[in-house]
């Protein structure tokens, strides 16, 4: 074997090695987000709050969302999103509030990526956005459930809620992006 031959051996050796360890480092962060989820979803449930206006929430669990949104890919963020909605519906909720999550959570990331691709808002913006847009998702099948219409009385409310749970978790999401992309550069 020649010195070249073995140089481009070496090399391939070390991008598949390379290669490798971002896999398990994708996988293993994939798992930390789910649990941070799992772990937030849970923690609200022990927070009450009594507004006199059904389904408002802190949104804690949507902090993984948000800072997934700027440090993985789609499908990465698609299939953490699924899980911890599956996950925490069946361990703190019912069928119904998984299709409630579902849908707040679609209309949620759709309108997150579009305003984060437009480059008009940052990240609190965009959480901002996500934040309304998941309440709004929310309240249209709340709306088809009930066959009413009324519901949407308290969007008012909500897009309020929406928009205070996401400057917050904009906010706090920024921060901890920030400090992954820190340590993804450090590795």
């Amino acid at each position: 074997m020649e010195i070249g031959e073995m140089e481009i051996k070496e090399t391939k050796t070390r991008k598949a090695e390379r290669k490798r360890r971002e896999n398990a480092f994708q996988a293993a962060f994939c798992g930390m987000m789910i649990a941070l989820a799992f772990l937030l979803s849970y923690v609200e449930t022990l927070i009450p709050i009594n507004l006199g206006i059904p389904g408002v929430k802190l949104g804690l669990a949507n902090l993984v969302t948000i800072v997934g949104l700027y440090t993985v890919g789609l499908g990465e963020l698609v299939f953490i999103s699924l899980v911890r909605i599956i996950l925490v519906g069946f361990t703190f909720g019912n069928g119904f509030s998984m299709v409630y999550g579902m849908a707040g959570w679609t209309l949620s990331l759709l309108l997150m990526l579009l305003f984060k691709r437009t480059g008009w808002f940052g990240q609190t913006g965009v959480s901002v956005i996500g934040g309304v847009g998941h309440n709004v998702g929310q309240l249209a099948v709340a709306a088809l459930v009930v066959q009413n219409t009324a519901v949407f009385y308290y969007l008012p409310f909500l897009l309020a809620a929406g928009s205070i749970a996401g400057a917050v978790i904009g906010l706090l999401g920024g921060m901890v992006a920030e400090r992954i992309h820190g340590f993804r550069g450090r590795l």
